[in-house]
């Protein structure tokens, strides 16, 4: 049997996203508490996500939004990596608040951060592990927050495309 490799690109991209679940996952989280979330999506929904997109960037005038729907458009699938609100109880004041207690509603506990920066970066590493290409997107994130991909008590949320192709779609852009 014959398999062209531009055949498998499509299995072989949510294999290695699902890889980057497992790594999200298992990255290293503050106090030991996980409230990180990940998903992968593909096929109809990246146009779902790439139409929201353009509608923030379109009411807000961040043309980086349209730019960016484009490239999630142009990948095979889109691992999502956010955050439920949860304070953690440190009294840190990492996040302006010197309680916990004290932080106004929507300011997020600053630990929740930290935990969705080490899932993105191990993430990613994953995704390196196997040289297909990716970037983190915060405006991707964004719209995945809008559509309550991750649940409705998710939020900081970010989004990784993946693409497996001769040349990356997400560098290199107008």
């Amino acid at each position: 049997m014959l398999y062209n490799e531009r055949d498998l690109r499509q299995t072989q991209a949510l294999d290695i996203a699902q890889k980057m679940l497992v790594a999200a996952r298992t990255a290293p989280k503050g106090k030991g508490i996980d409230v990180v979330e990940c998903a992968v999506i593909d096929g109809d929904d990246l146009e779902t996500l790439a139409c929201t997109m353009e509608a923030i960037g379109e009411e807000r005038g961040h043309q980086f939004f349209l730019r960016d729907a484009g490239c999630v458009r142009n990948s095979l699938a889109v691992v999502l990596v956010g955050t439920r609100e949860q304070a953690q109880g440190l009294n840190c004041g990492r996040c302006g608040f010197a309680r916990c207690g004290e932080r106004a509603v929507g300011v997020p506990c600053e630990v929740n951060s930290i935990d969705v920066g080490i899932a993105l970066g191990v993430a990613c590493a994953k995704a390196a592990d196997y040289c297909v290409d990716t970037r983190v997107m915060f405006s991707a994130g964004t719209a995945a927050d809008r559509l309550r991909l991750l649940g409705d008590d998710v939020a900081q949320t970010y989004a990784i495309p993946i693409s497996i192709s001769s040349k990356s779609p997400f560098f290199d852009r107008r």
